[in-house]
């Protein structure tokens, strides 16, 4: 489990099914990390932290392309959260529409995945790994607000439009949804389908 708050950005390549990441943050054999908002477990540590992508994972996310990614290690029990609760189970890929600077922050539109529940103005959502707040929601996108202090300490620095974007609905929308489904509810409807 994460926060949503990045501890590093690094530079990552992948080769194969094998993901190498700057060494720049402590961890051991063993540990799950946050890469860009998916969860993974690291497998070798030198220069390089290394990490192994299943198909499942190389299919939904981007890490395939991803030059800079960021980086968090998981809470331990007592953590504060500062961020939303995030699993590292990636939802899968959207793609940026649009950044406009306002000011000192910037706003940045993404596209609206197909049937996906839980894209509503205040929700959280995790793009990237970051915790954010959904700002706006409109026709097909939705906006976040990106603070200086987000923009310069995650790779959204580096993003165009057109880059693809790990994103993981909030864990409580998914469940309202689940339960919804479970009992044959009719009040929760695919938003944007």
């Amino acid at each position: 489990m994460f926060s949503g708050i990045i501890e590093k950005v690094a530079r990552a390549y992948c080769s194969g099914r094998r993901l190498y990441v700057e060494n720049v943050i402590s961890v051991n054999v063993g540990d799950s990390v946050s890469v860009n908002g998916v969860c993974l477990t690291v497998v070798d540590i030198g220069r390089y932290i290394t990490f192994e992508l299943g198909e499942e994972t190389l299919k939904k996310t981007n890490l395939r392309e991803s030059r800079f990614v960021n980086l968090e290690r998981a809470l331990k029990v007592g953590d504060r959260i500062n961020g939303h609760l995030v699993t590292g189970h990636v939802d899968g890929v959207i793609r940026v529409r649009k950044i406009v600077k306002r000011g000192n922050t910037y706003w940045i539109a993404f596209e609206i995945p197909k049937n996906e529940f839980g894209i509503v103005e205040k929700g959280s959502i995790a793009l990237n790994g970051i915790s954010l707040t959904i700002a706006k929601v409109e026709n097909e996108v939705f906006w976040v607000q990106v603070v200086p202090y987000t923009w310069e300490n995650t790779n959204f620095r580096f993003l165009k439009v057109g880059d693809k974007v790990n994103y993981e609905i909030d864990l409580v929308a998914k469940y309202i949804k689940a339960l919804g489904d479970f009992y044959g509810c009719k009040c929760f409807k695919e938003s944007h389908s």
